[in-house]
């Protein structure tokens, strides 16, 4: 993906109250940040922020943090989201680091056309790889939910193996989500992708874990 870079963008970003400045001051604290006991939901790789922003609109009752590593796109999506949203949160991180923002306190990932790293000797590149979900295993409060949409059908197969390869039981499995399903909360390379007649590939992924005694 080629970056085009904007004007001002530390002033943007500076300027933002959705923006948390030092996130991993927060490992373990998620909820005391947004000063309340609901269930943290997680977009890794939010873009401009579409799909992020319109769930923390429609569903109040959840926390959710976008994630976005680079300056470029938090400079376009910061701006759109409204004032007084107090369930959203926004982080500027590369995913690889996640253990070290979260711990035993997310409710479900969201992994929403991430980057296929399509040349074999960059799997492990790739957000839905044994790497990981190693990593994300050690940020959920319960079992694992990882929600994934992606127009490629190379990083969809991928995905579902890998998830089955690491115990994650599989629902919900679409080849032609927008055939499938109505009322669907998009992202602004889903509705691009979907506008040209392109299939979107859908799963979710759980995996249970045993709570000790």
């Amino acid at each position: 993906m080629r970056l085009r870079n904007v004007k001002n963008k530390e002033e943007i970003l500076g300027a933002s109250p959705y923006l948390v400045k030092n996130p991993e001051e927060n490992i373990g604290k998620w909820k005391e940040a947004f000063g309340n006991d609901k269930p943290i939901y997680i977009e890794i790789g939010m873009g401009k922020g579409k799909f992020i922003i319109e769930n923390a609109l429609r569903y109040p009752d959840i926390n959710f943090i976008g994630i976005e590593k680079f300056d470029s796109v938090l400079a376009r999506s910061l701006p759109k989201i409204p004032e007084g949203l107090d369930n959203l949160l926004i982080i500027r991180m590369d995913a690889l680091n996640i253990e070290n923002v979260f711990s035993k306190e997310i409710d479900r990932i969201y992994l929403n056309f991430s980057d296929p790293w399509p040349k074999v000797r960059h799997h492990l590149r790739r957000l839905s790889s044994r790497v990981f979900l190693e990593k994300y295993e050690k940020i959920f409060s319960g079992d694992c939910i990882i929600h994934q949409k992606t127009d490629n059908q190379g990083l969809y197969i991928y995905s579902l193996m890998s998830y089955s390869e690491n115990g994650y039981v599989l629902s919900d499995i679409t080849f032609d989500l927008h055939k499938d399903k109505e009322d669907i909360i998009t992202t602004e390379y889903e509705d691009k992708f979907s506008s040209k007649g392109m299939p979107i590939y859908s799963v979710v992924a759980t995996k249970s874990v045993q709570k000790s005694k």
